[in-house]
Parts: structure tokens; sequence; C-alpha cells
């Protein structure tokens, strides 16, 4: 429902700027209306328990403590490829969160598509259990994200949706969120991102400046908020099956990104 087009770069790219990037920095100059309307989408998104997959799933026992959430990511993803240095697999980015937080419980959600076969990065649960207390595959990220502490995360748009909960986020990559003063950088983050937003102004420039949207009922130019409302309440909201067979297509090609790319 949404396309981004950028004429100076791309999102998920650190080594030269973005368009997104510019509407970051000059978020700090925010209209009231503009803040309120980014603090209204806010609680929109985290009301209607909306991320990125909206896949459902129980929430596993959770141990007493304090929780961290890691999410896995697709190894071979852009975002890893150009903003990740030292840390740059799913297990190294546990062990890492396992060595700097020896008294915290450790959450390993493996990536949805990782987790079907569908892209590279899996880890064996015996080997994931030597950094994890809990690995929840089938959880849902929302409810997790309410019940953790704090997210590590490469460049996981999980740690984007964290900020918005209120969550505490630790980045070993250069995601886009990162750098700006919102979380806590153990990564190279490029010295251009001097600009400190507010989360408010972060959400604005990711979510209502960046992309442009598509309203899946009247097939015309929308705002955020109606691709918000069709997706919580489903309403006429459904996918033919040309879209299906393209997803089942970019899913078994995702894995030969040499093809396409």
């Amino acid at each position: 429902m949404s396309l981004v087009l950028d004429n100076l770069g791309i999102y998920f790219d650190p080594t030269r700027p973005s368009s997104l990037e510019q509407h970051i920095a000059n978020s700090v100059d925010l209209r009231s209306g503009q803040k309120l309307r980014s603090a209204q989408l806010i609680a929109s998104l985290t009301k209607a328990g909306l991320s990125k997959y909206n896949l459902s799933g129980d929430l596993p026992d959770l141990p007493q403590g304090r929780r961290i959430l890691v999410p896995g990511q697709v190894e071979d993803d852009a975002s890893i490829q150009f903003g990740c240095s030292d840390v740059r697999t799913n297990l190294e980015l546990l062990r890492q969160t396992w060595t700097a937080n020896p008294d915290a419980i450790v959450i390993y959600k493996p990536h949805p598509d990782v987790a079907k076969g569908l892209r590279k990065g899996q880890i064996l649960d015996q080997e994931a259990a030597k950094y994890a207390d809990v690995i929840a595959t089938d959880a849902d990220i929302h409810q997790l994200l309410n019940a953790v502490d704090e997210v590590w995360t490469m460049t996981s748009l999980t740690g984007f949706e964290a900020l918005m909960r209120g969550v505490k986020v630790t980045c070993l990559g250069a995601p886009f969120y990162a750098g700006w003063g919102l979380t806590t950088d153990l990564g190279k983050t490029p010295a251009r991102r001097q600009s400190k937003p507010t989360l408010e102004g972060l959400v604005h420039a990711t979510l209502i400046d960046y992309p442009r949207y598509r309203d899946p009922v009247s097939g015309m130019p929308s705002a955020v908020e109606t691709v918000v409302e069709r997706l919580a309440t489903g309403e006429n909201v459904r996918v033919g099956f040309g879209l299906r067979l393209l997803s089942k297509l970019q899913g078994l090609l995702a894995s030969q990104a040499w093809l396409w790319r």
C-alpha cells in the first residue's frame, strides 16, 4: 500500500545520503499541527497492534527480569550488506547481546521468512539456546514489544516499532532510525546525522513525509491514516491471485538476489 521513490539514495543504505535522512534532519522544525498528527499516528499504530508483518501468535511464558528482545533478520538483506560492519549474522548478534547483558532475559525471535526457510539467516535451536533464554518463533511481535524492556538489533525495522512503543533500542548496525540520539548506537552511524529529532519528528519523516500511499479500497492516493485504518479493520483489503502469485515468486527469488539487484 506504499511506495518510496528517493532521488538521492535509499533509506536502507547509510553509505550515502537519502531523502529520508533529509526529512529526518528537517523534522526538528515540525509545526505544532505536524507534531500532533505524528503523535496521533503513533497512538493509532500502537493501539491497533500493527507491525511490518501483522502476524498473529501466542506470547510464550517469559521469565521475570530485564527482558531484551533480539529480532532475527534476513542475513543477505540490503540493510545488513550496506549498514553493518562487525556484526552481520543473527548468531553473532545474539552472542553480543548475551555477552553485554549477562543478567538479562534474552528473547530471540527468528525472522518470519527465515523461519519458513525462504531466506538466509537460520540458527539451529540448540545454537540459539546458548545465548537466548526464550526462542519465540511464532509470537506476535506487538505483544513481545509490550512485554520487553529493550530491543537489540542490527538494522531491523522492529527497532523503529520499538521506539514508537517507548522501548529502549540498541543498534549494532546503522538503520535509518539510528544516529539521531533516539537509540544507543554500538555500530558506526553516518557523521552527517547531526540533528536531534524527537520521536514524533522521526515518525513524521518516516511514515508521513517519505512514502506515498494507495488506498486499496478506492485505488486512489491516500494519507497514511487511511492505510492504518484499512489494516486495523481489514476493511475491503483483499489480496487477489496476482498479488499472491507475486508474493510467492518474491519469496522464491529472494535468496537469488543477484538475479534482480
